[in-house]
C-alpha cells in the first residue's frame, strides 16, 4: 500500500487510518551529560566537603598563616584534580601529578596542621614551614603555566619517509630479546635471593636476602639497585608490551605463542613485582601502568583510577605497609580517626621540605651537586668518594634522626640545587612536558595511532605510575629503575614503518 504521493508509509496502517509513528531508538547517555551531573558533587567533595571535614577534627594546630596557606593549597589542588577527572581527554601524567599533590601535599599536611602532629619532627622555625607551603603553591602554579603553554602549541604530525622516520614502535625481534632478558634477569634475581618463597614473606626478609647475596659492598648500594632493577623492570615492561598486543590485536589473541608468553610473564611478575616484597610506591607503579595499558581508551578506567586513588590513599595506603616487616617487627596502626594516620605516618613531604629549607639556610644551596649524584647514580662510591647521598638521608642526618629513609619531594630536590628560580623553571618545564606527552599519548592510543607496538602507549602509563616515586623522592633512589626502563625501551624501539603493524 502506498500513500497518495506514491511513498510507502513508515508504519503499519490499520483501518485506512494515518500511519502510526515509529519510536526513535533511545540514545545512550553521553559523557558530557554524565560529567555535568558529576561535576557539582565531585568538586564540592574535593574542594569543600573533605577539607571542611578535616578542619572540624579535634587537635592542637594553630590557625596561623601556614594553616590558611595549606587550606588554599588543598582546595587549589582539589579543584585541579576535579578538572582532570571531568576532562573529556585522558591526561595521564597531569592527572597523576594532581592526585599526588592533592593527597601528599594537600589533604595529609592539612590534617597534620589541624591535629598538630607530623610524621617527622620539624627542627626549624615555623616560618620555614610557611615558606615550604608557599613554595609548593608556586611550584603548582608553574606546572599549570607550563601545561597551558603546551596546550597553545599544536602537535606536529610525523610523516614517515620511505625507509624510516616513522613513529616509535616496538621491533618484533628486539621485543623477543626483551622477553628473554626479563626471564633471565628475574630468574637470576629469584635464585640470588634464595627462591620464590622469600618474595612472599616481607620486605625486611628481602633486604636481608639482598645483603646476604653479596651484591652490597663498601657501603655502596649500586649492586643491590641493579639487582632489584633488572629483576623487576624488564619483566614489567615485557608484560606491558604483550598486554597491549593482546588488547589491540585480534591476530595476537589468536596466536598461542603470544598468549603463552603473556601468561609466563604474568607469573614472573606475580613473583618479583607483588605487593608483599616491593615498596608500596613501586607496586602503585605496576598497578597504574598495567591498568592504563590494559584499558588504553577507557575513559571510565582513567577517571576511576584518579577518583578511587584518593580514597585508597586516605583509607588504605597508611595500612599498606603490613609486609614491610615480619610479624615480630610489625606495629599495627591504632587510631580513633581516619585522618590520624595521615598525621602520624608516611606523608612527611611538606614537613621534610621545611626541614630542608632549614638545612639549606645553614649549608647553602648545592648548585646541581645533588642532581649530579642522581644522574650518575651508577657510579660506585669506591670510584667517586664524594658522591652525594640521598637528599632525604643528608637532611635526616643533619636532623639527628636514627631512621633516615625520609622523603625528599621534587620541590625539595629543585630547591636544594637551584633555589626558588630553579624550582619555578623546573616545574614549568615539567608541566610543559607532561601536557605534551599526554596529548601524544592520546594520539598513540587512538584508531589512527601506530598500532599494537606503540612505544609511547607503554611509556606514558609507566611514567604516570612512576610519577608517584619521582614526586615523593629522593631522586637518587628513583633514578635506578627509571634508567633501566629507559634502556629497555631504547632496546625495543624502532622508527621504521613496518608493513602490517596496524593489523588488528
Amino acid at each position: 500500500m502506498t500513500s497518495v504521493h506514491g511513498v510507502a508509509p513508515s508504519g503499519p496502517v490499520l483501518g485506512g487510518g494515518p500511519p502510526s509513528p515509529v519510536e526513535p531508538p533511545a540514545k545512550p547517555m553521553s559523557w558530557a551529560m554524565l560529567s555535568r551531573a558529576m561535576a557539582v558533587p565531585l568538586i564540592l567533595g574535593l574542594v569543600c566537603f573533605l577539607p571542611a571535614l578535616i578542619a572540624a577534627q579535634p587537635g592542637s594546630g594553630t590557625h596561623d598563616t601556614g594553616y590558611w596557606l595549606q587550606l588554599v593549597l588543598t582546595c587549589y589542588s582539589g579543584a585541579r584534580l576535579a578538572t582532570m577527572i571531568l576532562s573529556t581527554r585522558r591526561r595521564l601524567l597531569q592527572g597523576v601529578f594532581w592526585m599526588f599533590v592533592y593527597i601528599a601535599m594537600g589533604v595529609a599536611p592539612f590534617a597534620q596542621a589541624v591535629i598538630g602532629q607530623t610524621p617527622t619532627p620539624m627542627v626549624g622555625p615555623r616560618s620555614d614551614l610557611v615558606t615550604a607551603i608557599a613554595l609548593v603553591l608556586v611550584g603548582c602554579a608553574a606546572f599549570d603555566l607550563g601545561a597551558l603553554l603546551a596546550s597553545r602549541r599544536p602537535l606536529r604530525r610525523r610523516t614517515a619517509a620511505r625507509g624510516g622516520g616513522g613513529r616509535a614502535t616496538a621491533h618484533p625481534v628486539r621485543l623477543r630479546l626483551l622477553v628473554l632478558l626479563a626471564f633471565a634477569a628475574s630468574g637470576y634475581y629469584v635464585l640470588k635471593l634464595g627462591g620464590p618463597a622469600v618474595f612472599f614473606s616481607s620486605r625486611q626478609e628481602i633486604s636481608a636476602s639482598v645483603a646476604e647475596s653479596g651484591v652490597v659492598s663498601g657501603g655502596s648500594n649500586v649492586g643491590s639497585a641493579f639487582l632489584k632493577g633488572f629483576g623487576t623492570v624488564p619483566a614489567l615492561l615485557a608484560l606491558l608490551f604483550y598486554t597491549r598486543r593482546l588488547v589491540t590485536s585480534r591476530r595476537a589473541r589468536r596466536a598461542p605463542s603470544t598468549v603463552l608468553a603473556w601468561s609466563a610473564l604474568l607469573i614472573v611478575n606475580l613473583v618479583v613485582n607483588n605487593p608483599v616484597s616491593n615498596a608500596r610506591y613501586w607496586f602503585l607503579t605496576v598497578l597504574v601502568s598495567l591498568l592504563f595499558t590494559a584499558f588504553p581508551a577507557s575513559a571510565a578506567m582513567y577517571r576511576s583510577v584518579l577518583a578511587m586513588g584518593v580514597i585508597g590513599a586516605l583509607v588504605l595506603f597508611p595500612y599498606a605497609d603490613r609486609f614491610r616487616y615480619d610479624d615480630s617487627g610489625y606495629r599495627p596502626v591504632e587510631s580513633s580517626s581516619v585522618f590520624e594516620p595521615l598525621a602520624t605516618k608516611d606523608y612527611d613531604q611538606t614537613v621534610m621540605f621545611a626541614n630542608t629549607i632549614s638545612w639549606v639556610d645553614t649549608r647553602g644551596h648545592t648548585y646541581g651537586r645533588q642532581l649530579a649524584g642522581s644522574v650518575f647514580f651508577f657510579v660506585p662510591r669506591a670510584a667517586w668518594s664524594g658522591k652525594p647521598e640521598d637528599t632525604g638521608v643528608r637532611v635526616g642526618q643533619w636532623m639527628g634522626m636514627n631512621m633516615t629513609n625520609l622523603s625528599a619531594p621534587l620541590w625539595t630536590e629543585l630547591w636544594v640545587d637551584f633555589g626558588a628560580p630553579g624550582m619555578i623553571g623546573g616545574f614549568a618545564l615539567i608541566g610543559y612536558a607532561a601536557a605534551r606527552t599526554d596529548r601524544r599519548y592520546a594520539r598513540a592510543v587512538s584508531r589512527d595511532g601506530p598500532g599494537p607496538g606503540s612505544v609511547l602507549a607503554i611509556a606514558a602509563p609507566l611514567i604516570a605510575g612512576y610519577t608517584f616515586i619521582l614526586l615523593r623522592g629522593p631522586l637518587l633512589q628513583a633514578a635506578g629503575k627509571l634508567a633501566i626502563a629507559a634502556l629497555c625501551l631504547a632496546l625495543v624501539t624502532s622508527f621504521r614503518d613496518r608493513i602490517g603493524q596496524r593489523s588488528r
